[in-house]
């Protein structure tokens, strides 16, 4: 059996720390936190909406 080896670089190195998805993970601030996950919670962490269209 193969041992798996560590990904060190690329979107397979970072994941959602909350669903764990590799993809649209947001790294600003070492948020690592996914998109999808950020507009459930961004209230919760301290962000607002802003813009037209977010209401």
């Amino acid at each position: 059996m193969q041992e798996r080896r560590e990904i060190k670089y690329g979107k397979g190195s970072r994941q959602c720390q909350r669903c764990g998805t590799h993809k649209g993970v947001i790294r600003r601030a070492d948020l690592m936190i996914c998109r999808r996950c950020i507009r459930e919670i961004y209230d919760k962490i301290g962000f607002k909406k802003t813009g037209s269209r977010g209401g």
